[in-house]
């Protein structure tokens, strides 16, 4: 938690005009002046939860991009609306909460990859768990550790709720929202499940693994964060249906590169130890693509990778599977399909009835969030 006072006096945070600085700074700043008026309500049930309140802000503004917000407001823009709107500023910070329910899946996500570090920090999980340790409390350090990661992760769910309920977004636009915000966040934890079940089952099929990308992330990144901005603006249908066709496309390309980067990325721009996928046995197209090739033409390699995923590997072992993704053609055949991928968004977007600004930006964003890095 940032240590000097953000209110100008009791109940009036300072927050930065929107328009003013950069999108970033605006979003960190209405996340800010949001934690301060959860303070009341935390305050009463002592300095456990205190803690934990700290613990979900600390995680919320120390990083991130803002993409989800920043693709609703573009959104919200490109129907026509500008920064000097009266709605304005309600509306960034209902935009803005889609990094509480971002915070939400990372935390929970990364306690069911058993990652250990994210952005360069111990993971929620871990952080607890060592509290636990140091402290030499009773129980399982472990199970703490989950136990109190899951219910912070909980917590930023339902403060996005009241993020959202609190904005003041004027009736309508409130009633045009509502939906959309549902579905979203139905549909993120709908993703997540047939994540894990495929990792469970076994499922080594393109079709399961686009899926999950389509409804864990695509959905919640982009395609509903833009589906928001349209909706808040009351745009009409024939540019929700651009965004939307829009936002899957770019929201799965954007997966199909980070599953890249989950096996090939540097440590220092993932954030994440290298070869971190293949450890955790994610069932990634990259991982479904290989093992199809591997299946017809190199049984050996299909061994290999089946032998490898989920396991302890070794840095030699994680550039063994390197080598044999590579050499499969798997690696080509997904940076393949982000290429159609993006190609198809930006079509979409261009035939849209979205704002020239606006497609400019979205253009930009979209080729920042496929491009290569590795």
């Amino acid at each position: 938690m940032k240590e000097a006072p953000l209110s100008a006096g009791p109940g009036t945070p300072t927050r930065q005009p929107v328009g003013a600085g950069s999108l970033v700074a605006a979003v960190e700043d209405r996340l800010t002046a949001f934690f301060r008026t959860r303070e009341p309500i935390v305050a009463p049930l002592g300095p456990v939860f205190v803690d934990a309140a700290r613990a979900l802000e600390d995680f919320v503004i120390r990083g991130g991009k803002r993409t989800r917000p920043s693709f609703a407001w573009t959104g919200w823009l490109g129907a026509g609306r500008g920064a000097d709107d009266p709605d304005a500023d309600a509306v960034l910070t209902a935009c803005s909460a889609l990094e509480l329910v971002q915070a939400c899946a990372l935390i929970h996500d990364d306690i069911i990859d058993s990652s250990r570090t994210r952005r360069g920090f111990p993971t929620v999980h871990v952080d607890y768990e060592q509290r636990h340790r140091d402290r030499r409390w009773s129980g399982d350090s472990d199970h703490h550790g989950v136990s109190v990661a899951v219910l912070i992760g909980d917590l930023a769910l339902a403060w996005a709720d009241d993020m959202t309920r609190d904005a003041g977004l004027p009736a309508d636009a409130a009633a045009r929202f509502a939906p959309v915000w549902a579905a979203m966040r139905t549909e993120v934890l709908g993703g997540q499940l047939l994540d894990i079940h495929g990792e469970s089952a076994g499922d080594e099929t393109v079709e399961a693994a686009l899926r999950i990308n389509r409804f864990k992330t695509a959905a919640y990144t982009i395609e509903r964060p833009l589906h928001m901005g349209a909706a808040l603006a009351g745009a009409g249908p024939e540019l929700v249906a651009a965004y939307r066709e829009f936002g899957t496309d770019i929201g799965i390309a954007f997966q199909l590169r980070d599953d890249l980067l989950g096996v090939f990325g540097d440590p220092a721009v993932t954030g994440k130890p290298s070869g971190d996928d293949l450890r955790e046995g994610k069932r990634t197209v990259l991982i479904a693509e290989a093992l199809r090739r591997a299946d017809a033409t190199a049984p050996a390699a299909a061994g290999l990778i089946r032998a490898g995923l989920g396991t302890d590997l070794t840095p030699e072992q994680v550039a063994e599977l390197r080598t044999a993704l590579t050499e499969l053609g798997a690696v080509d055949a997904v940076e393949k399909r982000i290429g159609v991928l993006t190609d198809q968004a930006l079509t979409a977007l261009e035939a849209s009835t979205a704002t020239p600004d606006a497609k400019r930006q979205l253009r930009a964003m979209a080729l920042a969030a496929t491009a290569r890095a590795y």
